[in-house]
């Protein structure tokens, strides 16, 4: 059997093999400090590209800054890590397709590259603004801790930093980049190929962001910038230019693959269907054209006069449409005719890139959050409206199972946007919500209420959400899913030693006996496994006892796990006659050497076709 590799894939080495998979002609090898390591043939690659190849210091356009080279090392660098799930604070963990992640966000986006890879419909993401605020996010760049202790402290036992990113800090705009790069970088592959991805922004790095997008998504994908008025009314006094609006930069995956989805009418341009009749409501929709040249014919009015010029439609058009009273005659005037646009025929209008009041504000924003926690304090700094999201959801053109990412969650407003839309027509659309748990300040309202971090705020709000939703909805309300399984980023559950056996000090060799952690549940293995064998970590997973071991049965027969000791013949025999596409069990957990000598004669017998793995 073979052995998972319980980590995740190096992504440069995945890089390198699609290069030689293209070019294996352009693969070789050369010496570096004496050890034979392979290497890129640049002059029989230039040769098969045809493109002249810039070099060293030669001008090029690019968009570049310090550290930039390590910030795109850091996208690919593999990661030994796994999500634990944590029922305690989940909802309805057996049966919700939702997911709620605690932990850095780059190191959970590699965690979900393999098994969410072009699955993701859209992303959404309100990224620290870089406006002098602390900002959390874990780099691996020139510093050590020690080091970067000396200058400003602020490590954790995971190397997460935080950072007071003040504009007189040399590094401003760099610290923002490399944070945000390798996390763009890694989320473009989530996504599917008519994916979407919605970045908020202020005007102090929007400049920045949009180059940035250009490199990781192609500037030709570009869809659009939208510019969201956050305030209501006139704005206050201020010290310099109001800032009363944001900016909502959104990029397709592929550009001729995506279809933007068009918006529901505002409440002005409902007032343009004010005329009515059996059929129900219409708007009048121009097609007479005096002196256009288009379609030029006479045409008699009910009320006896004649209307010559020229069309939009052609004439045999017109007489149809006359025939099934689709043509509106103005009483007044010249009683011009017009084409009937009916309320129920309209699809929508095409978005602009001016979000208007129909995208909510950020007073807006405040007072629902209020109203969902029933609290006055304010527990979350700028929470972003669900008119907003709810309308790039709509944007985004979504199919009913979608899946939806936001990797800086906050609030969680995207949760909530999405189990509303599903509320209200139906649609079964699945969230990912990733969060890390930053400790809310001792003298914050929040902290104050007894929410020590942001994801308990985070978790809370899905919770009263779903509960509201559900109760406005009543029957209607009966499947849909509000529930959301908690998963928290941690080490991996294989000892250092599974890694690199080579390193065992054989004078401790006791400790080695088992390559697992000692805190580790089985749960927490199967979650690790599922993540690496590509099964979402959202699907069912059911518990069963065979003779009298723990089984679990993932995603109707395509994954089953046992990783109890002592497994005897008759608890390999009965999963194998249970012909699941994957089967996977600890290394060495077979109760005698009969068991062992006989485990693939069992499942060729009664499975061949599955895969067996060990851990």
């Amino acid at each position: 059997m073979d052995k998972l590799r319980m980590g995740t894939k190096d992504m440069a080495d995945e890089n390198f093999k699609k290069l030689q998979e293209l070019f294996p002609n352009a693969v070789t090898e050369t010496i570096v400090d004496g050890e034979v390591v392979r290497a890129i043939d640049k002059d029989i690659l230039q040769q098969e590209i045809s493109a002249f190849v810039v070099d060293g210091p030669q001008e090029r356009y690019q968009f570049t800054w310090p550290d930039k080279r390590n910030a795109v090392r850091l996208a690919s660098e593999p990661i030994n890590k796994t999500l634990r799930p944590c029922r305690e604070e989940s909802v309805d963990f057996d049966n919700t397709e939702n997911l709620y992640i605690e932990g850095d966000n780059l190191d959970v986006l590699k965690l979900l590259q393999e098994t969410y890879l072009g699955k993701v419909k859209m992303i959404y993401i309100d990224p620290p603004y870089n406006t002098g605020n602390d900002f959390v996010y874990n780099d691996s760049f020139d510093m050590s801790a020690d080091e970067y202790s000396e200058v400003s402290g602020e490590f954790d036992e995971e190397n997460n930093r935080l950072v007071q990113n003040t504009e007189s800090n040399g590094r401003y705009h760099t610290d923002w980049l490399n944070m945000l790069y390798p996390r763009l970088k890694v989320a473009k592959n989530l996504l599917s190929d008519d994916g979407v991805i919605f970045i908020s922004i202020d005007d102090r790095e929007q400049e920045n962001l949009k180059k940035l997008c250009n490199e990781v998504f192609g500037e030709q994908n570009c869809v659009g910038v939208g510019q969201w008025r956050r305030v209501e009314g006139k704005p206050g006094k201020a010290a310099s230019m109001a800032r009363t609006s944001e900016f909502v930069l959104i990029y397709a995956k592929a550009f001729g693959s995506f279809n933007i989805g068009k918006l529901p009418l505002s409440n002005e341009g409902l007032k343009e269907f004010r005329y009515s009749d059996e059929k129900g409501r219409f708007r009048r929709g121009q097609i007479f054209y005096p002196n256009r040249g288009i379609h030029h014919y006479s045409v008699e009015s009910p009320y006896g006069n004649t209307i010559e010029g020229d069309f939009t439609i052609k004439e045999s058009f017109f007489r149809q449409f006359d025939k099934e009273k689709k043509i509106y005659w103005a009483e007044q005037g010249e009683h011009t005719p017009y084409l009937k646009i009916y309320l129920s025929d309209f699809e929508g209008v095409m978005p602009t890139n001016t979000f208007g009041k129909e995208f909510g504000s950020s007073q807006f924003a405040v007072k629902e959050f209020k109203k969902i926690f029933g609290t006055e304090a304010v527990l979350f700094d700028n929470p972003k409206p669900t008119k907003l999201i709810n309308r790039l959801l709509l944007i985004a053109n979504l199919n009913n199972d979608s899946i939806v990412l936001d990797f800086f969650s906050g609030s969680a407003t995207t949760a909530h946007a999405v189990m509303q839309l599903n509320a209200d027509d139906g649609g079964n659309r699945k969230f990912i919500m990733v969060q890390l748990p930053e400790e809310t300040d001792e003298k914050s309202e929040a902290y104050k209420a007894c929410y020590k971090n942001i994801c308990e705020i985070g978790k809370e709000r899905i919770r009263r959400a779903g509960a509201k939703i559900k109760e406005e909805k009543g029957l209607d309300a009966v499947n849909l899913d509000t529930g959301f399984r908690v998963l928290k980023l941690d080490s991996s559950n294989m000892k250092n030693v599974y890694y690199n056996p080579g390193d065992l000090d054989f004078t401790r060799i006791d400790d080695f006996v088992d390559n697992i952690k000692d805190d580790r549940t089985p749960e927490d293995l199967l979650f690790q496994v599922m993540l690496e064998l590509g099964v979402l970590p959202s699907s069912k997973i059911v518990e069963t006892e065979i003779a009298g071991k723990k089984v679990f049965d993932v995603a109707e027969n395509f994954l089953i796990a046992c990783f109890d000791k002592e497994i005897t013949e008759e608890v390999i025999t009965e999963i194998a006659n249970r012909k699941p596409y994957y089967f996977v069990m600890r290394d060495g957990s077979m109760a005698t050497d009969s068991v062992a000598t006989n485990f693939d004669q069992i499942f060729a017998t009664y499975s061949p076709d599955t895969v067996r793995k060990v851990l």
